[in-house]
């Protein structure tokens, strides 16, 4: 993306250019990769146009400016169809757009289209779509990981520049290990989630999926802010993320929770981040280890909390407002019933009965309000751990990317996300970013989680690390 952008002040290319260069490459390799739901051509060479203009009048908007970029379909999109990649809001084209998406119209950046997913954010694959599965451009018999796997898939295979996509516990991380590109999970808060169809309210995130950290750090600068549609955004001052990329790691305090390097953890993954602990140290950073206590508990945590938001979430859709209305129902309980069953995918409905059960009368106590105790407790970890040091390293995910339906087990599935959805309880910002391959040549995550509102040194540590080494000259090869 910076590179574009350079290039667009240079001369050297125009955006009309670039946009039409990245759409001939969505017509001709995306329907192998399947990163995208829907494309806007039109929109696109009109923003394109427009950014053009704005160049040959040397009055660019700022770094984003013509830069074609993706995004997930669960972010409203005014005029543009917004279907979660759910039968129940196929058709669905929302009167407004979510406060991100404006932001990054405002910043002049290119919109190609509304990338691929699992129903709802509900997945760790993007096999749960109810349109098509996305694979992973490294190896096409594979997962891109998920949700945000049509996002992750996009930026990998050189179908976007850069793209959004959201983390509620763990979909921009896990996809960006999964597919060597960088996701960045930032502090709850930090970023508007008006516009975002909800999963899971208290967990939910948008961040971006990039090529390189410089580009990750200019779109969540783009992005990041107080917005007065979001009550639960952070009315803090946005930082510099670009600006403060060089300052290295020396002096940083580097913990190595040893719960996060246990005997189910692939060897090749733990090689690699052994080695990425390694070279941060070269870099001047000093290392130790720290305790995580209650990373056993999280998957069972978040496997209570995000079912229960979005059993109250998707309650919403039930035929009446908006969205599909199942035909042939004799009253109103049955056309309830009739347009869940028909527009609602299997994990959805196995979310959305763990959530109702959780939160039932007799039941609230003992899951519901259990696990929320045991979030704090998760919370009051990373506290402690933070006292001692400045950042925390640990893989991304326990594996590389595997194959399409190895996973049909859901707890097999669930446990994909063990190592990012700490983060995500406790509302602090991580980044993935790419620290090696596999025997077999897949790429492998490296994860560095920050203490609250610290989205500067996660940024730097990452930049540090990957100007230190050599990963990203390797690309995946679709022709």
């Amino acid at each position: 993306m910076h590179e574009l952008a350079d290039a667009y002040r240079r001369g050297d290319v125009t955006p009309t250019a670039a946009a039409e260069a990245y759409l001939a490459r969505i017509e001709k390799l995306d329907g192998r990769v399947g990163a995208y739901l829907t494309v806007t051509r039109e929109q696109a060479l009109a923003a394109a146009k427009a950014a053009e203009g704005r160049y040959r009048s040397k009055a660019p908007r700022g770094p984003l400016d013509g830069v074609p970029i993706a995004l997930k379909d669960l972010l409203c999109t005014r005029g543009v169809r917004t279907t979660c990649a759910s039968k129940i809001l196929e058709n669905f084209v929302p009167p407004y757009d979510a406060t991100v998406v404006e932001r990054l119209a405002a910043a002049g950046a290119v919109m190609l289209g509304k990338t691929n997913l699992d129903e709802f954010a509900m997945g760790s694959s993007t096999e749960h779509s109810a349109f098509q599965p996305t694979r992973n451009p490294w190896d096409l018999a594979r997962v891109p990981g998920g949700s945000s796997g049509g996002s992750a898939a996009a930026v990998a295979a050189d179908l976007a520049a850069g793209a959004l996509g959201s983390d509620t516990g763990g979909s921009i991380r896990q996809p960006a290990a999964f597919c060597g590109v960088v996701g960045f999970k930032p502090t709850y808060g930090r970023v508007s989630r008006y516009g975002l169809v909800a999963f899971a309210s208290s967990l939910d995130q948008i961040g971006p999926l990039a090529k390189d950290v410089r580009d990750a750090a200019l779109l969540l600068g783009a992005i990041a802010g107080p917005d007065p549609h979001d009550s639960t955004s952070v009315n803090e001052p946005v930082a510099d993320y670009a600006a403060a990329l060089d300052g290295g790691v020396g002096g940083l305090r580097i913990g190595v929770p040893r719960e996060y390097f246990t005997e189910g953890v692939d060897p090749d993954v733990q090689r690699s981040v052994r080695q990425a602990i390694a070279v941060l140290c070269e870099l001047g950073a000093t290392t130790q280890e720290i305790s995580l206590p209650t990373t056993d508990y999280g998957i069972a945590v978040y496997y209570l909390i995000a079912p229960a938001e979005a059993s109250s979430n998707l309650a919403r859709y039930d035929g009446v407002k908006y969205g599909l209305r199942a035909a042939g129902a004799k009253d109103l309980i049955d056309m309830y019933g009739r347009t869940r069953a028909v527009g609602f995918g299997a994990e959805v409905k196995r979310r959305i009965m763990l959530g109702a059960y959780a939160l039932s009368a007799g039941y609230y106590d003992a899951y519901y309000g259990r696990a929320q105790k045991v979030r704090t407790l998760v919370r009051r970890d990373f506290e402690a751990a933070f006292a001692q040091v400045d950042l925390i390293v640990a893989p991304t995910a326990p594996n590389v990317a595997f194959k399409h339906g190895e996973k049909e087990d859901p707890l097999a599935m669930y446990l994909n996300d063990v190592f990012t959805v700490p983060a995500n309880l406790a509302g602090i910002p991580a980044v993935s970013v790419r620290c090696g391959f596999s025997a077999g040549g897949l790429p492998i995550g490296l994860q560095l989680i920050g203490k609250p509102l610290d989205e500067p040194t996660v940024l730097r540590a990452a930049y540090a690390y990957e100007q230190a080494t050599r990963w990203l000259e390797r690309r995946p090869n679709l022709g």
